[in-house]
């Protein structure tokens, strides 16, 4: 073999289920072509129907993850999801202020679906201050845009004004997904990144998805490795998305439905 494959970096949660976390984040790079690689930030018992216990590892044992990556692959990206601590969201911080990657996707993992806040106030805290800027794009849906900027986001409006007030934390780029704000039959999301202002609409598809947001923020991190321009890889990413969750599955006994990766990646 003399071509060094592509490779990118999930530093995020485990999803026993299969459907979210790290789970989803590798079949993305794989159905991208990309090499994927993993540092468990935490591990939960998780199926369709919920998670029933979540266990944080040492910091000690995430660094030592995280430097073992970097020390043999040639890393393209890296992807965050899932932080539970405080004291996870420093040593990730050190982590990529020591390794210095291209690329860094935020998904800024704090409120679960059933509105039920991840985070204590210093995790927060520290996010904002450690992470954000460190972030080429933060990828939030709307209940994490408002915990981070304090406020509501009620309208459309409201998601205009709050990209350009997320953009001002530090990330190069902000992508604002829309599928918990109204407005009709589409999904509206918002990116900005100093240079390119741009909605990406989609219908919306009335199932009940699990690990969306894992998958877009892994699908953006693969789409840089292969060298598409920000704004593009986000746009090729939200296809992706859409595609997986249109041609998904119900594996478990809930209505919860799980993205068709392969599928999506034959079809993008």
């Amino acid at each position: 073999m003399s071509t060094t494959p592509l490779c990118a970096l999930t530093i995020a949660g485990s999803d026993s289920g299969g459907g979210a976390g790290i789970q989803a984040d590798l079949k993305t790079f794989a159905a991208h072509g990309v090499h994927g690689l993993s540092a468990l930030a935490a591990l939960t018992a998780q199926n369709t129907r919920g998670v029933t216990a979540v266990h944080v590892p040492p910091v000690s044992f995430l660094r030592a993850q995280i430097d073992a990556c970097f020390d043999d692959f040639n890393i393209g990206a890296v992807k965050l999801g899932m932080l539970a601590t405080a004291e996870v969201i420093h040593a990730v911080a050190d982590a990529l202020e020591s390794h210095h990657p291209p690329f860094v996707v935020l998904d800024p993992v704090m409120v679960a679906t059933s509105g039920a806040r991840l985070l204590a106030e210093d995790a927060l805290d520290a996010m904002r201050t450690r992470l954000l800027p460190l972030a080429t794009v933060l990828t939030p849906n709307i209940p994490e845009a408002e915990l981070l900027l304090g406020h509501s986001i009620p309208d459309g409006g409201a998601a205009d004004r709050a990209v350009a007030a997320l953009r001002a934390l530090g990330p190069r780029a902000i992508l604002l997904k829309g599928g918990h704000l109204d407005e009709g039959q589409t999904v509206v999301d918002r990116y900005e990144d100093g240079h390119t202002d741009a909605r990406f609409i989609h219908d919306r598809i009335a199932v009940n998805g699990h690990g969306t947001g894992c998958t877009l923020a892994s699908a953006i991190a693969a789409n840089l490795c292969l060298g598409l321009p920000l704004s593009t890889a986000c746009a090729a990413a939200i296809d992706y998305v859409f595609m997986a969750l249109r041609g998904g599955q119900q594996p478990g006994r809930s209505d919860i439905v799980v993205l068709d990766h392969f599928g999506a990646a034959r079809r993008h």
